[in-house]
């Protein structure tokens, strides 16, 4: 009796995969070497200067975090250095874990608390004592 599912074929999930990372870097190589023509090699947090020597550190920064959205003015694209740009991506980490929805909203608050009134269960304790 058949179960009815297929084991995956392996060579077939091999090549959906390298096709997939093959586009991926295509894309990213379109838009980076879009950006580097239109904007100064400068970091535009730090303001670094970088040239061919160390060009491959200045990384392109897409400012509403799409990475598929790559205009051909590069409106959405910033050119920042790799510690920048890892700040950059570390500091909406933080704003995430606190509940910041990034737009100015905030996630609703807890706003029950359990020990509110431990203090008050505490002395009556004492006094029974």
């Amino acid at each position: 009796m058949s179960s009815g599912n297929k084991t995956p074929d392996g060579s077939k999930l091999d090549r959906v995969v390298a096709d997939a990372r093959r586009n991926r870097e295509q894309r990213e190589k379109s838009y980076r070497e879009r950006a580097l023509k239109l904007y100064p090699w400068v970091c535009g947090r730090c303001a670094r200067e970088f040239t061919h020597a160390n060009l491959q550190m200045l990384t392109v920064h897409h400012k509403d975090g799409n990475h598929d959205n790559n205009p051909s003015d590069g409106s959405n694209w910033e050119l920042l250095c790799l510690y920048c740009h890892e700040n950059e991506h570390a500091r909406y980490l933080d704003q995430a874990g606190r509940g910041d929805a990034g737009d100015g909203q905030r996630e609703q608050q807890a706003t029950h608390k359990p020990f509110a009134a431990l203090e008050a269960l505490l002395k009556r304790g004492k006094q029974s004592s």
